[in-house]
């Protein structure tokens, strides 16, 4: 069984930064996308992705937070990092891991989807 353990959420000011962490345990799995995703907590609020990269290491961010975040990952930790800047008070929101992997005991098609518990940022002043 997979485990994602987010680190790296709290209360921050207007144009401060924040580094997410997540760490993926467990063995005998290849991680394919590594996504992250969030959550306003607002009425009817959907959970959106907020960036993603592949295992060859292609990236996609939102519109709203693209040129202010930054997704990267370490293959051999099986981790990946979000690296926010400029924050802005609409990013406040519960940030999620999400992972999408294949066991190599059952080979590449068939994926399966992990998510984490979630980390809450704050950005206000």
């Amino acid at each position: 069984q997979v485990q994602l353990v987010e680190s790296g959420g709290g209360l921050v000011q207007p144009g401060g930064s924040l580094r997410l962490s997540c760490a993926a345990s467990g063995s005998g799995f290849i991680i394919k996308d590594m996504n992250w995703y969030r959550q306003r907590q607002a009425p009817g609020a959907l959970r959106e992705l907020v960036a993603n990269i592949t295992g060859g290491g292609n990236t996609n961010y939102a519109a709203s937070v693209k040129g202010r975040f930054t997704i990267s990952r370490d293959n051999a930790e099986n981790t990946v990092v979000l690296q926010m800047n400029s924050l802005k008070p609409a990013d406040t929101a519960v940030y999620y891991c999400n992972v999408r992997l294949y066991y190599t005991e059952y080979g590449p098609l068939y994926e399966y989807d992990y998510w984490g518990e979630g980390t809450q940022v704050t950005v206000s002043s």
